[in-house]
């Protein structure tokens, strides 16, 4: 009898347990389905910051983007001024890419380009992750700058400034809010350097 009530004891446990796991594997598999992604970086764009091959945790829940946010972007808009300062969309690159805001709606962005300094908002802007000074100007706003970031719209640049295509490039220039696709929260391969991205 004592057998029996061990033996059923058991299995009720057992049972237990299996129903614990399934549920939280369906749980964890509804947010890597609907509120988390992985994504590899392809690239050298983010460096230090992020590295070829990484591999990263991004939110797809993301709808208010805030400076120094580094997003995933469907680039498939570049959107740039006219010569009468009208805002233009082409054809952009047509490919995920891998950026930092920089700046937002209403912000102003302007460079020195032979110091290599970004200002926002005329103010020189605070950038201890770049790898290199932003020395290239890629042809997005000719003589246009400083430039106002529309509504809408975000400002982007790669951490490595001497190898990015961003928002300086005629190919990319403004990003709307609407092809950001989420926000970098860790990276999580390779195992040494797993972390929160900031």
């Amino acid at each position: 009898m004592k057998d029996k009530n061990t033996h059923s004891r058991l299995l009720n446990e057992l049972s237990g347990l299996a129903e614990t796991m399934l549920i939280s594997l369906f749980v964890v598999s509804l947010a890597f389905t609907y509120i988390f992604r992985t994504t590899t970086i392809i690239g050298s764009s983010m460096n230090e910051t992020l590295s070829e091959g990484d591999r990263v945790i991004m939110t797809a829940w993301y709808n208010s983007p805030k400076q120094g946010d580094v997003v995933v972007i469907d680039a498939q808009h570049a959107v740039t001024f006219d010569e009468s300062g009208s805002l233009v969309t082409k054809n952009g690159i047509d490919k995920m890419i891998v950026k930092r805001i920089i700046a937002v709606e209403g912000q102003k962005v302007d460079f020195d380009f032979v110091q290599g300094k970004v200002y926002v908002d005329n103010k020189l802007y605070s950038e201890p992750y770049i790898s290199g000074l932003t020395h290239l100007d890629e042809g997005a706003f000719p003589d246009q700058y400083p430039v106002t970031v529309p509504k809408g719209y975000v400002f982007v640049m790669g951490d490595n400034r001497r190898d990015s295509q961003d928002s300086r490039s005629y190919r990319i220039g403004f990003v709307p809010v609407d092809d950001i696709q989420g926000k970098v929260l860790m990276r999580i391969s390779p195992i040494s350097d797993f972390g929160i991205i900031d």
